[in-house]
């Protein structure tokens, strides 16, 4: 029955994306953090951390209108969407993070999300390890790119070294939750920490 129940709501949120003409099924992932914790507003500017395809992007930029910015970067080349910047780079290494900064100027991000995903071993223990390296690097880039005040989402796998990183975030942001949004799949172990108030 959980199963069944996985598999029709990942093809409800997936016909759903289709319809309203978001890139990916992830697109309601976002929409259910920010209808819980509100983390984006109207003129912010906002970095996309493993943005491809990109449909956080999409949600992100609808939330911060024209006024606001978006810049999203992947592994992968995305497809360019009206408003929105993209760029090709690897956040694991110093270059990419460093053109980051550069294209986001003095001004600095109000947001940074990040729903970067090792890929799948299929061990556990790897998958996880490989996801808190990828949130420590969301991490570090948002120390570096966040304005006094920011907010931080950044997706993890659960496991034993999850405790750690959250206490890592807990000491630069006065509100950190985990959340775990209707649209991820039932059997995923992936949930969000979504963290408020960046201190300097």
């Amino acid at each position: 029955m959980t199963r069944w129940y996985s598999e029709k709501k990942k093809e409800h949120f997936y016909k759903e994306a289709k319809r309203v003409g978001y890139r990916a099924r992830s697109a309601f992932k976002l929409l259910q953090i920010q209808k819980r914790f509100n983390v984006l507003k109207h003129g912010d500017t906002v970095i996309d951390l493993g943005a491809a395809p990109g449909g956080w992007s999409q949600v992100a930029k609808e939330i911060v209108g024209s006024k606001g910015t978006v810049i999203g970067i992947d592994l992968s080349l995305i497809k360019p969407i009206k408003g929105i910047t993209f760029l090709k780079g690897d956040m694991t290494k110093e270059t990419s993070i460093k053109e980051l900064i550069e294209v986001i100027g003095e001004k600095k991000a109000d947001v940074v999300l990040s729903d970067m995903s090792p890929d799948i071993s299929g061990n556990y223990s790897i998958d996880h390890a490989r996801s808190i390296f990828l949130s420590k690097q969301a991490l570090e880039t948002a120390k570096l790119a966040l304005k006094p005040g920011g907010n931080f989402v950044c997706k993890v796998f659960s496991g034993e070294e999850l405790d750690e990183f959250i206490k890592n975030v807990k000491a630069l942001f006065k509100s950190v939750k985990r959340f775990s949004p209707v649209a991820s799949r039932k059997s995923s172990s992936e949930e969000y920490i979504v963290s408020k108030q960046f201190n300097v």
